[in-house]
């Protein structure tokens, strides 16, 4: 077994739980190859016996893997899909960070964890994702053009609103006056969108949402549309740039740059333990409650 290894971070206090996950690894004899700077940071903070692979870019990784662990929270996570991509690795997630939507492993729970994961005591969640082009074309994308939860366009640091005017497959939609606007996957429901006021979206529904961030036109409200919809969305407003995010990457595009997003032709694979579910996550991180039926 083949396995990759990705973190940001070295947080506080979790050294412990790495070197546990990668003892138990050793032990099980699994091949692990450990991102360049996360390796360097590990490396500083822990002495590890063993000498590890690495890899730097997604160019460096291929199928023979067999499963991705991202340490961190749910940021790290969208920072592991620009590695893997396209390539069907199931990414699981050590939750080491504050949000756990994505990073469903708890970092006390790592040995067990580990052991379900080993016994293929697990099933995947395949996430859709969004690309983005622009009109005239814009380099600053690459091959980086893709978000697991939202691609947002948004005002820049001012007090000036924006005017997004937004189409859906070539039909006029409407025109938000607001701070931005927001479109976001099911995976994405439970992040942006959901803290400007979106609904939760199950991660199989084939759909995506559209979010107003602090509208002036009070009417305008979230709007679920099916994922092969084609949004042209066009921006105006006193500045002359705006910002476009997709997940934690910023760019800066000029006003008479058109945004067109859509469906991405892949997806992403999440890993989620035998016991665990999406409602589970959902009941612990909304405060719903436990399931109370006898």
């Amino acid at each position: 077994m083949k396995i990759g290894i990705y973190g940001q971070f070295y947080h506080k206090n979790s050294g412990i739980y790495i070197q546990q996950l990668l003892e138990n690894l050793d032990k099980n004899g699994v091949e692990v190859v450990i991102e360049k700077n996360f390796l360097e940071l590990i490396n500083l903070h822990d002495d590890i016996d063993k000498s590890y692979s690495h890899f730097s870019t997604f160019e460096e990784l291929d199928t023979s893997y067999d499963l991705f662990f991202s340490i961190g929270g749910d940021g790290t996570i969208l920072r592991t899909i620009t590695y893997v991509r396209d390539l069907g690795i199931p990414i699981a997630g050590i939750n080491t960070g504050r949000l756990g939507f994505l990073a469903t492993i708890q970092k006390e729970e790592i040995q067990d964890s580990i052991d379900l994961i080993l016994n293929k005591k697990f099933y995947t969640s395949s996430r859709s994702l969004v690309t983005i082009e622009t009109i005239p074309k814009n380099k600053e994308f690459g091959v980086l053009n893709f978000a697991m939860n939202e691609i947002a366009v948004s005002r820049r640091n001012t007090t000036s609103m924006i005017t997004v005017h937004t189409s859906l497959n070539n039909e006029f939609l409407n025109s938000y006056w607001a701070d931005g606007l927001i479109v976001s996957t099911p995976t994405g429901s439970t992040g942006y969108s959901l803290s400007c006021g979106g609904p939760v979206i199950m991660p199989e529904a084939e759909s995506m949402v559209l979010t107003p961030i602090a509208p002036h036109n009070l009417n305008a409200r979230p709007l679920v549309i099916p994922d092969d919809q084609e949004i042209k969305l066009q921006v105006s407003g006193r500045e002359d740039t705006y910002l476009v995010s997709l997940d934690s990457r910023v760019h800066t595009l000029p006003n008479e740059t058109t945004v067109i997003i859509k469906k991405a032709p892949f997806k992403i694979n999440m890993v989620v333990l035998q016991d665990d579910s999406f409602l589970k996550t959902l009941r612990k991180k909304m405060l719903w409650g436990e399931d109370k039926r006898n």
